[in-house]
């Protein structure tokens, strides 16, 4: 019987992209967190029936799964910065501060 393999590529994509989207006040743990979620799901199934599965490909959602984890700490970060932020500084102050800086940056 063939072995099944693991694909991690979909868990890459979406942290990859998870961690591009960190700039938009941590909204990327909209898709580094389902990434990492994937990728323990995969696992566990792959634990429960461990001589059906290649175990390169398990190495590799392994490390998937720990790249995701990372994204999804740094953008759980900003998130709790950028909420922060908005509460003690508002939204208001924020939005003045951003405007004089593309004012600057235009000059």
């Amino acid at each position: 019987m063939e072995q099944q393999k693991l694909n991690p590529a979909i868990v890459y994509v979406l942290s990859i992209i998870g961690l591009l989207c960190c700039c938009f006040g941590g909204a990327g743990v909209l898709l580094a967190g389902p990434a990492y979620f994937i990728a323990q799901s995969n696992l566990k199934k792959a634990a429960a029936d461990p001589e059906n599965y290649d175990q390169s490909s398990i190495n590799a959602m392994k490390t998937a799964k720990i790249v995701a984890l990372v994204i999804l700490i740094i953008n759980v970060i900003y998130l709790i910065m950028t909420v922060y932020r908005i509460y003690t500084v508002g939204w208001d102050e924020i939005m003045r501060q951003s405007e004089e800086m593309m004012q600057q940056w235009q000059q």
